[in-house]
């Protein structure tokens, strides 16, 4: 099963990332970045794949997931409708806060906890996860002192499942992990540009041909299939805030406006002016 390293950055104006109801149940996503993530899905049930666990959810779920355990999207394969929120945030959150006061320092166990994953159940899971849905209706400074009181609560909690006897151990070295999330900044940061594989493979001080297969065995694609299921990422993006279609073509970085349409439709199963018309109606 290939692991692929997620990119992830912080809201603008937060120091996390809020994810919505982010539908993926058609997408198989066995991933893994350095960011510790909350997660709190409801109206389905599913499979939880967290590093070597995996095990049935009913109707909803909780689950703490630590630095860089590789887990699957929780509503890959799912059926009808559902909520669900998605909360990452940086290791710093633990090194450099939790760790240095006293009066967190339950928060700080709870995150050394997590690096065996952890399931919520009974009051826990129904109090937090009502807390997660409305999350986003606070401001920015509210979401912050709602974090640290869900945080509160997970930590003093005894309603819960460990999901592994002793902490996960990715297989990707340190070194591993630097150079792809190296790649991936690059790419988010110049996904509008154009970008050779030449130039990426200098960033990361290997040949053309190394840096390919280097790249293929990682990520399950090859770098130009990764880069134009980004791209396409960034076009929907554009789309449902109301771009039109050849402005979301060469804003995201393609430079055809034919060959964005084909690439839409291979990643996305729909060309892009259909997926426009449907979610801008």
């Amino acid at each position: 099963m290939k692991t692929q390293f997620e990119s992830i950055r912080p809201d603008e104006g937060s120091s996390f990332r809020l994810l919505r109801n982010p539908q993926l149940s058609e997408v198989f996503l066995w991933h893994f970045h350095p960011e510790y993530e909350l997660v709190y899905i409801e109206g389905t049930n599913g499979n939880r794949h967290v590093g070597d666990h995996i095990s049935p959810y009913t109707y909803n779920d909780l689950v703490l997931i630590g630095s860089n355990i590789p887990h699957l999207n929780f509503d890959y394969g799912v059926k009808g409708d559902y909520e669900k929120v998605v909360l990452q945030f940086h290791p710093y959150f633990k090194q450099e806060f939790f760790q240095r006061f006293p009066e967190l320092q339950q928060i700080y166990t709870l995150f050394e906890r997590s690096q065996k994953g952890i399931a919520f159940s009974g009051k826990t899971k129904k109090e937090v996860g009502q807390r997660l849905k409305n999350f986003h209706l606070l401001s920015s400074f509210d979401q912050f002192l709602e974090l640290l009181h869900i945080f509160q609560l997970l930590s003093r909690s005894e309603e819960f499942e460990l999901l592994h006897e002793e902490d996960y151990v990715n297989s990707y070295s340190k070194k591993e992990q630097e150079r792809l999330r190296k790649i991936y900044a690059f790419v988010d940061t110049h996904y509008a540009e154009k970008i050779s594989v030449d130039s990426v493979a200098e960033l990361c001080n290997l040949s053309k041909p190394a840096f390919c297969r280097y790249f293929k065995k990682a990520n399950g694609n090859t770098f130009i299939e990764f880069l134009n299921q980004y791209r396409i990422s960034q076009a929907k993006r554009l789309l449902l805030s109301g771009k039109r279609v050849g402005e979301a073509c060469f804003e995201s970085g393609f430079e055809s406006l034919s060959y964005f349409n084909r690439t839409f439709k291979k990643v996305a199963g729909e060309n892009p002016s259909a997926f426009r018309e449907q979610y801008v109606k």
